[in-house]
């Protein structure tokens, strides 16, 4: 503090011993976020296939209810990812932020794997960057790329900040390469990184501010 490295609500702090709200000021150390409210649960999931994205299933099928056994919060799940596709979710019990992380107007982007048909090729990624028109409007991808080919398959990554159903897959299915298995590995700046299927985490205090920042929190 005494260097002038401390901000409160955007203005340096250098009184040591100065109090704020937990609850709702903006500490940044060397201009980074450092979230202070404990009051809330920020968590990351590794959803696996076959495990629907609610938190209770009316028709009994494996939901996100079990990956969180043993805690007690009343938790809810941001977005959705369809029950054949794996990778990141984010649950929270903090509505506004779970409000405003799934709303297209903070373009927040995600980040998927997937294994298509086909050999793809550069000009694929040319006219996923130019967008495609799909029966419920255009669509442009953020980035892509070839990530390997093999056996007549490929793996390529899609950068995308659309939230419509199925976009990723419907958007590779338009341009000639249906998905056989699909994987979201990044929201914003969380990555999946070493996370197995089943796996949850806290957010990190990085994570979390960078994505309060995100979302003007």
């Amino acid at each position: 503090m005494a260097e002038g490295r401390v901000e409160v609500n955007g203005s340096v702090v250098t009184q040591l011993g100065a109090r704020v709200d937990p609850e709702t000021a903006v500490i940044r150390v060397d201009g980074k976020r450092l979230p202070v409210a404990a009051s809330h649960v920020y968590l990351v999931a590794h959803k696996p296939r076959g495990v629907v994205s609610t938190m209770a299933d009316e028709h009994g099928r494996p939901d996100l209810r079990q990956l969180l056994s043993g805690r007690p919060e009343r938790l809810f799940h941001v977005g959705r990812l369809d029950t054949d596709t794996d990778g990141l979710i984010v649950l929270t019990n903090d509505g506004d932020f779970a409000h405003r992380l799934a709303h297209p107007s903070y373009e927040l982007t995600k980040t998927y794997v997937a294994e298509v048909e086909g050999t793809v090729s550069a000009k694929v990624g040319r006219r996923l960057l130019a967008g495609v028109t799909l029966t419920d409007g255009p669509v442009a991808v953020d980035s892509f790329r070839v990530i390997g080919t093999h056996s007549g398959r490929s793996i390529v990554e899609v950068v995308i900040h659309e939230g419509r159903n199925h976009v990723v897959r419907r958007l590779l299915a338009e341009v000639g390469h249906p998905v056989l298995r699909l994987t979201r590995t990044a929201i914003g700046p969380i990555r999946l990184g070493t996370m197995k299927a089943g796996d949850v985490r806290p957010l990190t205090a990085d994570e979390l501010g960078e994505l309060l920042d995100l979302v003007r929190l």
